[in-house]
């Protein structure tokens, strides 16, 4: 089980999540965010951790030319879109990139992941009308297609006390958490991280 650590907005908090187990760390650029980090800070943040973390970009619906900004000054292994972006605006930035989908009544989940043939995987998250994530809110795991043939990232108000229960009901290949592990928005609470990434490998 992969474990991504997002809303990362601080070097001691990457570094630590490291330490603990983290395979991914979550930068967020959206303005909106309580855990959106600028360019330089992040730039500062990859130089500082294992080159072998994959360093993970959010955006939301941003202009392809903020996007292209973020990528001069910050080495970004992989992207993640949360908004309404099509595949052929994912496609544009040559980049690995997943999609978010909002776990919204009524959606056709395998629909969405077919308009996104180039997605490394694709990131299930509760629905809030309004906010596109980061919602310490969760879904109905029983929602999660099974032998979908993509791999699937469960987000969504996961905790060191549900992430458990989450997998072996939605059986995702990786899981992401933010909110769930930290002391307020953007810093992260080391035994919060540890207990998640250990429920969450030992599942």
């Amino acid at each position: 089980m992969q474990v991504k650590i997002c809303g990362i907005t601080r070097i001691e908090d990457a570094l630590m999540a490291v330490e603990a187990g983290a395979d991914a760390l979550g930068l967020v650029f959206y303005k909106a965010s309580p855990r959106a980090i600028d360019p330089q800070a992040a730039a500062a943040i990859a130089a500082a951790v294992s080159p072998f973390v994959t360093l993970t970009g959010l955006f939301v619906d941003a202009a392809q030319g903020e996007v292209d900004q973020v990528l001069e000054s910050v080495p970004l292994n992989l992207l993640q879109f949360h908004g309404e972006e099509g595949a052929r605006y994912c496609e544009q930035f040559r980049r690995p990139y997943i999609k978010a989908l909002r776990m919204k009544e009524g959606l056709d989940v395998i629909a969405a992941m077919e308009a996104h043939p180039k997605s490394r995987g694709f990131l299930l998250d509760a629905y809030r009308p309004g906010v596109p994530g980061g919602t310490g809110e969760t879904f109905d795991w029983d929602r999660v297609p099974q032998n979908s043939g993509r791999p699937i990232v469960l987000a969504g108000g996961l905790t060191a006390a549900n992430v458990a229960g989450a997998i072996e009901a939605a059986r995702p290949q990786s899981v992401d958490v933010s909110g769930g592990v930290e002391q307020g928005p953007g810093v992260k609470d080391p035994q919060k991280v540890a207990a998640f990434i250990r429920a969450a490998k030992s599942s």
